[in-house]
């Protein structure tokens, strides 16, 4: 059986140990105090239901939780009136790949945290602080910056950074330097994109990984790890629930589909497996609406929500066109006919194989995985009811979307459930869950870190970070243009002084030093490199010209005033070249962007 780790040993970044003890301060210094009153309280923890419920939180702890005939209620306290409604912890969507859009409508939803598989880089730590610290609106985030695999290689450019979303170490050494820098970064996981690793470098990353306090994720689907190596290298989470299928499908079954294989489900086989990822405590992520859009019983239901929810104006102001295409898509492309009938059978036995898992004291998470193509919180609901339907109890739905993940990620001493000493991220739902999970939809009151919030829906909503999910990992855009380029106008030349030609060349940036700088800095210099700069270039951060000074024809020391890092967001930079250019086809003067994070 694997190892737990004491609660004393788990070890968070510093913004989030900082944000676990600080809470918003009163007129003498003392933390201001919330009390929720009156409810029924569902703890997480899968314990019976309290009612009459108070809970009370000083900034953003609760200090007590339980029946009302057993707390008092500090004198000066904020009330918050629960009764005839039910008290839970904040979900938590347990596969994300984000995009800066979803922050409100989780909090609509009453999803107060997330764990981002996504692409995010540099970028993904400046949000998830944002945050988390609190100077941002969305739900709180764990993130992994990097992944492991999991792309094309022709995707990469040369241009990336040490943090890039896409990694892929040629070595042991590399993988062992490359899973270091990460941790100390900050990461909150360390991921593996696919299952085409060395079974001894996955458990190495785990092993380490481990050693801080923090989980390690694995798409299992082979070819050299499937669910099995993975379990036996210590992967504690299995997103996509990757490698399931390949495990259960009956021998000589040749397909790809993931119904098709659970249609064709060997039953020894499959108890086979349960029986390991119970002993191994490896979390499961089914992902059900991305593996069977269609096929549950609530989806007429589940589509109605989606439809009221893209009527309201309000959301549209700001929700990206191109995305809620991707969405109407995914809705509408849905099995029909022989092919639907086929694969019917496969979806009633991955539902009847994860409430398998969970009746054996397994852990099967509930989410999303949520991306473009899907419903941000909206899409958590959905696929509680799936749950629900596949005959997991209400109570283990709620486990299963709160206090597991909050244990998936080796959090579970701070936030996850409602009790004295967590974090006071918590729902408030006006019917009850435990006698039909989809009672969960109600949201009256989503409490974040110890405060309520406003959970509605605003056209003005916007944060400091507004990248997309797969734009937001870069650092230089364009890299194969700049390669282009350059092979073109051959390697810059050393020179010592700027050329002054009366026709200049097309500018490139291949990298920026530092990449990422604390908002409030002083007067910073950052170096800035590439090639084909002169003396009439130009410097735009964000639009506006920025003094620099002459290094040679691959680099500039540009100077950031104290203005230009006095507001968090992401810069945009670009070198602009004089007219006439040579040749104009390349650019026109203007070269890729390059991204400069200002971060709180």
């Amino acid at each position: 059986m694997r190892r737990l780790l004491r609660a004393g040993a788990f070890a968070g970044s510093a913004a989030f140990v900082a944000l676990a003890f600080a809470g918003p301060v009163g007129a003498q210094g003392q933390q201001q105090t919330l009390v929720i009153q009156g409810g029924t309280l569902i703890d997480g923890n899968g314990g019976d239901p309290v009612e009459n419920a108070i809970v009370v939180i000083e900034g953003n702890q609760i200090v007590a939780a339980g029946p009302a005939a057993a707390i008092t209620i500090p004198a000066g306290a904020e009330t918050v009136d629960a009764t005839g409604k039910y008290i839970l912890p904040g979900l938590w969507d347990g596969q994300v790949s984000y995009s800066w859009f979803f922050g409100e409508l989780f909090l609509h939803h009453g999803v107060t945290s997330l764990v981002d598989i996504g692409l995010g880089g540099e970028m993904s730590i400046a949000a998830r602080d944002a945050v988390n610290e609190g100077h941002a609106r969305g739900p709180r985030e764990w993130i992994g910056i990097a992944h492991f695999g999991g792309f094309d290689p022709e995707e990469l450019t040369g241009y990336e950074t040490p943090y890039d979303g896409r990694q892929r170490p040629e070595t042991f050494e590399a993988l062992q330097t490359e899973t270091r820098l990460l941790l100390d970064a900050g990461a909150d996981m360390i991921m593996f994109h696919d299952g085409d690793w060395d079974p001894e470098w996955v458990k190495w990353a785990c092993d380490e990984a481990h050693s801080r306090g923090k989980p390690c994720t694995q798409r299992a689907g082979g070819p050299r790890m499937g669910a099995r190596e993975a379990a036996l290298a210590g992967v504690d989470m299995l997103p996509h629930a990757r490698g399931i299928g390949d495990a259960i499908v009956a021998d000589g079954v040749d397909v790809n589909n993931e119904l098709d294989k659970f249609a064709n489900m060997d039953e020894a086989k499959a108890r086979d497996i349960v029986d390991l990822v119970v002993r191994e405590e490896v979390y499961l992520l089914p992902n059900i609406i991305h593996e069977a859009p269609g096929y549950p019983a609530d989806w007429p239901q589940m589509q109605a929500a989606y439809e009221e929810l893209f009527a309201d104006p309000a959301l549209l102001a700001y929700y990206p066109e191109g995305f809620r295409t991707r969405l109407e898509r995914t809705r509408r492309d849905t099995a029909t006919g022989a092919v639907r009938e086929r694969r019917m059978p496969g979806y009633q036995n991955m539902l009847r194989f994860y409430k398998m898992v969970i009746d054996e004291g397994g852990k099967v998470l509930v989410a999303g995985d949520t991306n473009g193509a899907k419903v941000p919180g909206s899409i958590m609901h959905e696929e509680m009811a799936i749950f629900q339907e596949a005959g997991i109890t209400p109570m283990q739905i709620i486990m299963a979307s709160t206090k597991w993940p909050a244990e998936a990620m080796r959090v579970i001493d701070r936030i996850g459930t409602v009790e004295a000493g967590k974090i006071a991220d918590i729902i408030l739902v006006n019917a009850d869950p435990l006698a039909d999970i989809r009672n969960m939809r109600q949201i009256d009151t989503v409490i974040f870190d110890g405060k309520v919030i406003d959970h509605g829906i605003h056209a003005s909503y916007s944060v400091p970070f507004a990248a997309y999910d797969n734009d937001q990992r870069y650092t230089i855009n364009d890299g194969h243009w700049v390669t282009a380029l350059k092979e073109v106008t051959g390697a810059p030349r050393a020179m010592e002084n700027p050329p002054a030609p009366d026709v200049s060349p097309q500018p490139a940036i291949e990298a920026i030093s530092p990449t990422m700088v604390e908002r409030g800095s002083g007067e910073t210099v950052l170096e800035l490199t590439g090639f084909n700069f002169v003396a009439g270039s130009r410097v735009l951060i964000d639009g506006e010209s920025v003094p620099w000074e002459w290094t040679d024809g691959s680099k500039l020391n540009v100077t950031l005033s104290e203005n230009i890092l006095a507001e968090a967001g992401r810069k945009e930079i670009v070198v602009v070249n004089p007219q006439p250019m040579d040749p104009s086809m390349w650019g026109h003067g203007t070269s890729n962007q390059a991204y400069l994070i200002v971060k709180y």
